[in-house]
């Protein structure tokens, strides 16, 4: 009898005790999970204490983790800013910096530098720049995160090329495999008001089917990028909603599109507490830029999507990750989607890549201790034109005063509360006080030449570094 139960503890501790050691290599590498918005704006959340739009599911997940109420996702436009995210590396670097590749939006007349512009002779096209394609070299988070153990899905919208850079599953609108992207052409699902709902389900069915080991979930909505559509039930309940609340301006179809989004981080939000794994769980909801200002309005931020003032560039951000991010927390540092590739690398294990630069910095001390300070400089550049109108243009044309681009070849540079836009346009810059001044409308250029020139010193040496292109060729055919 005594040898019958040493036998069976023996066997009950040979069996348990690989599965004990499973659980804690799982533990030790949390699932990952970025949910992104396409155009949403900064303001345009309840959290951020704006009535109108209803984000009950948002909000709860901001009362549960981190708000970083500074995160920007390296450009003002939505290519460039996936390429940055994807691949941990600044603009310059990748040379994606507008969809479709061009100076777009207004006439080759009215631009003061010969910049790449559709349509026009080789002159213009006096440095590279690349039509929403980051060339399968770049390793990518789904490669990164691969060797660590980990699978891989993305769904929604891609808009940076043919290859997959590494994921192992993928869909456009929730049907698996479904990608139209080829060469270059990319099938699009803006008016799909069913969309979110069907990129939905085959994000939970992808967490239901991994729960067991570690994810990388990358779910990129088409919301609430124009065109837009939504259930005619709810355009009218916020027309409605408007009305009584005396907005002259409201955007109904825009609120039910964020209700969408809400609608859909709810339910994966619910798949993770049912699937039992939402404590080692980090999820992310973002926006790929700020909003567009003929959409929604930014304020208090200045401008909107495309330009590279506040509400060009300042996006939501909240994180959950129960096991290790304290809750109902907010941090001012400023943080970029650069810093994802570094981020995830440290909570991982994940190897940095070899091939190619990484340009962020690592937020998990910030996530864990979010009242701590965390300064470095970041850093933007766009080098083309992108047009505007009287809604969305913020910058003149050369030698003008009324708004016409929302904007020209430029660099920017923050670093602590100071921001610093050069405009090689105009060959000027501007510099703003964030933390006092997050509307931009007092512009410190001139005032403060101690700081001015750290500013511009460290912006030069990062063009530089960076190869990032400048215009320098002028545009005889330009007119003022």
């Amino acid at each position: 009898m005594r040898t019958v139960l040493l036998l069976s503890l023996s066997f009950l501790v040979l069996t348990l005790f690989p599965a004990c050691k499973k659980i804690e290599k799982d533990l030790s590498k949390p699932n990952i999970i970025i949910v992104l918005a396409d155009d949403l704006g900064w303001a345009d959340t309840g959290y951020q204490g704006n009535a109108y739009f209803e984000t009950p599911n948002l909000d709860k997940m901001a009362s549960e983790g981190l708000i970083m109420s500074r995160f920007y996702p390296s450009a003002a436009n939505c290519a460039p800013s996936r390429a940055c995210l994807l691949t941990g590396t600044y603009g310059p670097r990748h040379g994606v910096y507008i969809p479709q590749g061009y100076a777009r939006g207004g006439k080759v007349e009215d631009m003061r530098y010969k910049v790449p512009t559709d349509g026009q002779d080789s002159s213009f096209f006096n440095f590279h720049v690349s039509v929403n394609h980051v060339d399968p070299e770049f390793t990518s988070l789904a490669e990164l995160l691969k060797p660590a153990g980990y699978v891989s899905s993305r769904l929604g919208k891609w808009h940076i090329g043919d290859d997959n850079q590494g994921f192992d599953e993928n869909s456009a609108n929730g049907v698996p495999g479904y990608i139209t992207n080829i060469n270059g052409t990319e099938g699009r699902f803006y008016d799909d008001t069913l969309v979110a709902e069907k990129l939905t389900d085959a994000a939970i069915d992808f967490i239901g089917r991994n729960k067991d080991r570690p994810f990388f979930l990358y779910l990129s909505h088409w919301e609430v990028h124009t065109p837009m559509a939504a259930q005619q039930d709810r355009v009218d309940y916020y027309r409605d909603k408007g009305k009584q609340m005396g907005l002259k301006n409201a955007n109904d179809v825009y609120a039910a599109e964020v209700e969408v989004l809400d609608v859909s981080l709810g339910r994966i939000m619910k798949a993770l507490r049912e699937f039992e794994i939402e404590d080692n769980t980090i999820i992310i909801f973002t926006s790929d830029n700020g909003g567009l200002s003929s959409q929604t309005n930014n304020a208090p931020l200045r401008g909107g999507k495309g330009s590279y003032y506040e509400g060009g560039i300042r996006v939501p951000f909240v994180v959950r990750w129960p096991a290790a991010i304290p809750s109902g927390k907010r941090s001012d540092v400023a943080a970029i989607g650069v810093d994802f590739m570094p981020t995830f690398a440290e909570i991982t294990g994940a190897k940095l890549p070899e091939n190619q630069p990484v340009d962020g910095s690592s937020l998990l001390n910030v996530w864990k201790n979010p009242g701590i300070s965390f300064e470095r400089p970041i850093f933007f550049h766009f080098p083309l034109y992108l047009g505007g109108d009287k809604r969305t243009a913020v910058l003149p044309k050369f030698g003008g005063t009324e708004p016409f681009w929302r904007a020209v070849p430029s660099s920017v540079i923050m670093q602590g509360p100071w921001k610093l836009i050069y405009y090689y346009e105009h060959q000027m810059y501007e510099m703003y006080n964030l933390e006092e001044d997050i509307s931009e409308l007092i512009n410190l250029a001139g005032s403060l030449p101690d700081v001015e020139s750290e500013l511009l010193l460290n912006l030069q040496n990062w063009v530089e570094e960076t190869g990032a292109p400048v215009p320098t060729v002028v545009n005889e055919r330009f007119i003022k």
